[in-house]
């Protein structure tokens, strides 16, 4: 027989067995907007399709590439437009990237990064619309948003629809300064903060609604929305996005490392550890150690290469969460000052990188980290107003 007490027991710890089953049920599963054919089939039926795709490009648990998913479903594609890297992603940050043929399927492979960022009026004549489909890593200086850019202006001019199929940004947040119109380049096209909280659907219907494109043209822009997903929840990329980041920790700490790409020290290309590193060929720079080797597909000169490199290991340092982290920037400017060494050695680098002057200025000057992350805040409310009008997924919880 069971007393009230040992009812009201039972009762209890049913309850909390049932609140922490709550708390701890599994995520919805995420659908990207290239997974959705019920969505995207019905727009590409019928018309002359070219696509923006490389490596990241991925279909389904199997891990199909979006090119062969639509040939499979008699889509009509006449080429292919890649970024950085290229069609598989296995070229050198920075190097050209060659038009060719596409082996596996004889498509021709245009190439948007090098001498031509955007497509000529003849390269689109023969289309009707463009599908775009890359993953992003949600900072301005990632350059696929940069192309993305570009191609808009291009289907803006000629009168093509340009089609967005949507993946999460795995660094949902936002922070660092705006770009100023004198630090605009390919690597920070449009007025965005170092890590502007949005998904590249998002962002191209803000550069179509701001009127960013050149000549403040519109384009006709339409989103393959992703399921599941909302602003903040954590995504895992199932490919490395690019050849130098190959894992979530040198994704989560790409914002805030890359600007060591403009100074004297490695950020770990040509180790295990790209941007997840940071070192420099001298003993007093940190007990960690590595040495720079080429690494074909991924760095063929590393910086400091057959070098000793001294310095930090990322991956087991804790760095504030869901936010640019200027810790090891300060660190490192004043370690290098207090050897005699100029740290930033590339300043247009990393004023580009930056989006402003004022940030190398405010590290020359000894500002803190406070009165650093203070002079972004009026930028960064005023951005945080328009973004709002183009989410398309709950935001922030």
């Amino acid at each position: 027989m069971i007393t009230k007490k040992t009812f009201a027991l039972l009762l209890v710890g049913a309850l909390s067995w049932a609140a922490s089953a709550r708390a701890q049920k599994l995520p919805t599963p995420i659908t990207v907007g290239a997974e959705r054919m019920e969505l995207l089939l019905p727009t590409l039926q019928g018309k002359r399709v070219a696509l923006m795709v490389n490596q990241s490009s991925l279909v389904g648990s199997t891990g199909t590439h979006l090119v062969d998913t639509l040939l499979s479903q008699g889509v009509n594609i006449v080429r292919l437009f890649v970024p950085e890297h290229g069609l598989r992603g296995k070229v050198d940050a920075g190097k050209n990237v060659r038009s060719g043929v596409d082996e596996k399927t004889g498509l021709p492979v245009v190439s948007l990064y090098g001498q031509r960022k955007r497509p000529t009026p003849e390269m689109l004549a023969d289309i009707d619309l463009l599908v775009f489909d890359l993953q992003d890593v949600g900072t301005r200086f990632y350059t696929y948003i940069s192309s993305m850019h570009y191609l808009m202006e291009a289907c803006a001019e000629e009168g093509k629809t340009f089609v967005v199929c949507d993946r999460p940004n795995p660094n949902d947040f936002i922070d660092g300064p705006i770009l100023e119109p004198d630090c605009r380049s390919f690597i920070g096209v449009d007025p965005l903060p170092v890590a502007h909280g949005m998904t590249v659907g998002e962002l191209a219907l803000m550069i179509d609604g701001e009127r960013w494109l050149r000549g403040g043209n519109t384009c006709h822009v339409k989103v393959i929305p992703m399921a599941g997903w909302s602003h903040g929840d954590p995504y895992e990329l199932p490919v490395r996005p690019s050849p130098n980041l190959p894992n979530s920790r040198s994704i989560e700490l790409y914002p805030s490392l890359c600007f060591f790409e403009a100074t004297i020290m490695s950020v770990g290309r040509g180790t295990s550890k790209p941007f997840q590193a940071i070192g420099y060929p001298d003993k007093r720079f940190g007990n960690i150690v590595y040495t720079p080797q080429i690494k074909l597909g991924e760095d063929s000169n590393p910086r400091h290469k057959g070098k000793l490199c001294y310095g930090t290991d990322y991956t087991s340092v804790s760095l504030p969460k869901r936010q640019i982290a200027l810790g090891p920037l300060l660190d490192y400017h004043r370690k290098a000052d207090s050897l005699g060494l100029q740290l930033i050695n590339q300043r247009q680098l990393f004023d580009l990188l930056a989006g402003t002057k004022k940030l190398r200025q405010q590290l020359s000057s000894g500002l803190s980290e406070d009165e650093i992350r203070a002079s972004w805040q009026a930028g960064l409310k005023a951005f945080q107003a328009k973004r709002t009008r183009y989410l398309l997924y709950t935001d922030y919880r």
